[in-house]
This record gives C-alpha cells, sequence and structure tokens, in this order.
C-alpha cells in the first residue's frame, strides 16, 4: 500500500505536538487521499470504464466536509485516554468513508441536484454520460452508478477500518461498534423515507427520526467507536451516550432549521428543499401541533409538492415562523446542547479530550452550513 508520509515526522524521542482539531481533520485528508489512492488503481486494473468513478468518488470523500464523525472518534479516543497514533486516525477516517456513502444515497433517493454546492454524484455522473454521448438513459445510468458507487464507498469504510492496524482485541471492539452504526443508519434513512408516505408524523416520532437518521449516527456511534479503540470502561461508553443523544438530535434540528432557512450559497443545497421533499422533521410536527386549520390546510396542499415555487417557499416559511416552530426549534437545540455539555462536564475524561469534545459539540449545533 502506499508510503507517503504526512508530513508529521519528528526525531524520536521528541514529545508529539498537542493536536488541534484542524490538525485532526487535515491528517484524516491525507490518510483518505493515501487510501483511495490505492483503490482506484485496483478499480483501474480491473477495467478502464471505471475511471468514470474516479471524479464523483474523489469529490464525495476529499472535496469539503466537515468530518464531524471522524472528529467525534478520534477524541472519543483521546477522552478516553488513546494515544495519538495513525491507526486512530485511520479508525476515524474509515466513518468519512460511510458517511460519503450515505450522501451519495440520500441524494439518489432524495433526487437532489446539489451536494456541499457542487452536482450531487448522480448528476454528475449522468451530466458526463450525456457530455460523451453515449447510448441509453443518463438519467437513469446516473442512479444506477451513483447506487453502485456509493455501495463501494461503504466496502471501503470497513475496509479502510479493518486495516487500520489495531490490536486483535481492539480491532473485534470496533468491528462491532461499526456493524451496529451501519444498522442504526439503514434503519434511520428507512424511517426518514417511510415517514412522508404516512401523512403528519408527530412530534415523538419525529425525535425518534431524527436520532436514528443522523443523531446517533453523527455523535454517539463515532464516540463509541473511539472508545472501542482504547477499550474504554462502562462509566466512559456510558457517558459518551449521555452526552451525544441529546447533542445528536440538536445536530438535526439545527439541520432541520438550514433545510428550510438556510442560505443555499452557504448549504450548498437548493432553498426549501426539505419542504419540497416533504421531509416530516421535528420543525414540522412542532409547527402542525400549534397550527390553525387554516395553516394544517396549507401544510397538507403544499408540504412535499415536488414543483414549489419560491412563492410556496415563503410562505411555508412564512408558516412555521407565525406558528412559533422555527423559535421551539431554537429552544430545543439550546436545551439539548446545554444538557449534552452538563453531562461533558462530570464525564471521567481527560481534560484534553473534554476541552475538544466541548468545541465540537458547540460547532454541530451552532453552524449555518
Amino acid at each position: 500500500m502506499s508510503t507517503r508520509t504526512n508530513g508529521s515526522a519528528r526525531p524520536v524521542g521528541l514529545v508529539k505536538p498537542r493536536q488541534t482539531s484542524a490538525d485532526v481533520r487535515a491528517r484524516v485528508g491525507l490518510a483518505l487521499e493515501d487510501f483511495l489512492a490505492d483503490y482506484v488503481a485496483v478499480l483501474g486494473r480491473i477495467g478502464e470504464e471505471l475511471s468514470d468513478l474516479d471524479g464523483p468518488l474523489q469529490t464525495a470523500v476529499l472535496a469539503g466536509g466537515k468530518r464531524l464523525r471522524p472528529l467525534f472518534a478520534y477524541w472519543g479516543a483521546r477522552a478516553a485516554g488513546a494515544a495519538d497514533e495513525e491507526g486512530l486516525i485511520r479508525v476515524a477516517a474509515s466513518l468519512e468513508l460511510l458517511h460519503a456513502f450515505a450522501l451519495i444515497h440520500d441524494d439518489v433517493m432524495d433526487d437532489s441536484d446539489l451536494r456541499r454546492g457542487r452536482p450531487s454524484a448522480h448528476r454528475a455522473i449522468e451530466a458526463a454520460h450525456r457530455a460523451a454521448e453515449r447510448h441509453g438513459d443518463p438519467a437513469r445510468f446516473g442512479q444506477a452508478a451513483a447506487i453502485l458507487l456509493g455501495d463501494l464507498l461503504l466496502v471501503l469504510s470497513e475496509q479502510m477500518l479493518a486495516t487500520a492496524g489495531l490490536p486483535t482485541t481492539a480491532a473485534l471492539r470496533t468491528r462491532d461498534v461499526f456493524a451496529s452504526m451501519r444498522l442504526e443508519l439503514m434503519a434511520g434513512q428507512y424511517l426518514d423515507i417511510a415517514a412522508p408516505t404516512r401523512g403528519g408524523v408527530p412530534l415523538e416520532r419525529a425525535l425518534r427520526i431524527a436520532r436514528y437518521k443522523s443523531g446517533k449516527y453523527t455523535v454517539e456511534a463515532p464516540l463509541h467507536l473511539g472508545a472501542a479503540v482504547v477499550g474504554a470502561p462502562a462509566s466512559v461508553v456510558d457517558a459518551y451516550t449521555a452526552f451525544a443523544l441529546p447533542l445528536g438530535e440538536a445536530f438535526q434540528l439545527r439541520d432541520d432549521l438550514l433545510g428550510v432557512f438556510g442560505d443555499s450559497a452557504v448549504t450548498g443545497k437548493p432553498s426549501g428543499e426539505d419542504l419540497r421533499e416533504g421531509k416530516q422533521t421535528v420543525l414540522i410536527a412542532l409547527a402542525r401541533e400549534q397550527a390553525s386549520d387554516a395553516q394544517r390546510a396549507l401544510l397538507a396542499a403544499r408540504l412535499g409538492d415536488p414543483d414549489l415555487d419560491d412563492e410556496g417557499v415563503a410562505a411555508l416559511r412564512g408558516l412555521i415562523v407565525e406558528t412559533g416552530a422555527r423559535d421551539g426549534a431554537e429552544r430545543m437545540i439550546a436545551e439539548r446542547c446545554h444538557h449534552a455539555l452538563a453531562v461533558l462536564e462530570s464525564a471521567p475524561l481527560t481534560a484534553e479530550g473534554r476541552s475538544a469534545l466541548r468545541e465540537l459539540a458547540v460547532a454541530a449545533v451552532d453552524r449555518t452550513a
């Protein structure tokens, strides 16, 4: 495999410099570059046609992204006493491959045109098919190829984790956490797509969708993966759960707000896309609870309309504000973040890890994209 260094080599005997999340993010990026370079070469030997996937693959994994899941995994391990080793970076980086898989499939399911301000994978592949004047339906080919690309990233995520070089017992622990993480992610995604088919979703169910679709997979599972690397005691794992569940919900609530009110130039997604898709979010559940009969009728008529124009988006936004749902969601975010940070302060963690996790928690919920 590739042996390129990341520029962090230092004379033997010197103390490693204190790591920041920016340092970890950069190291994760370099680990992903090296790992993908090896497997792109493998795919190229199978057939030159597979070069069609090179660009979408690189974009999905390396072009942008906050690296929240790798950061939570890394600091979850460090806060539990793990040493700063390259194997830990590879474990953390494997989560970015899993995340890229989820985003690609999510965009196919939602028929999304953009991701992080660029064409989504299926749209990019569709455009390349059309430009090359190949046979067949470009849109259908783009969707099929993107599904396979997502599947490939899912396989590679497990391969990167398996080749991180952990001791056998640690590798077995991380494998078990990773398996549970994938199961919960798939279940959450199904809850998400099934919700609009069942009409109005009550608040409790919307919160359950948020927890499994995003919250647990963004915060709790990465922390548990980090804890598994070092074999942390149950007291640490339990503290991570108590910290992660409210924070994960706050993270998804922020996503809900950005999906309706976010600036598309910042979020990289079309404005009001969640409204056109009919997402049954906590925000919508809050609005429905407080809506008048006329407002409920407007929700029923316009939410989920794929042809919803700017005027329709503005009307639904106004309804969400007027019912107090927007303010309610902000209060829920603040309450959950406050609770998570309180748990963190009393958790049996290293001072450096606690500080980094505190910063990550704030960054996860206080964001514009």
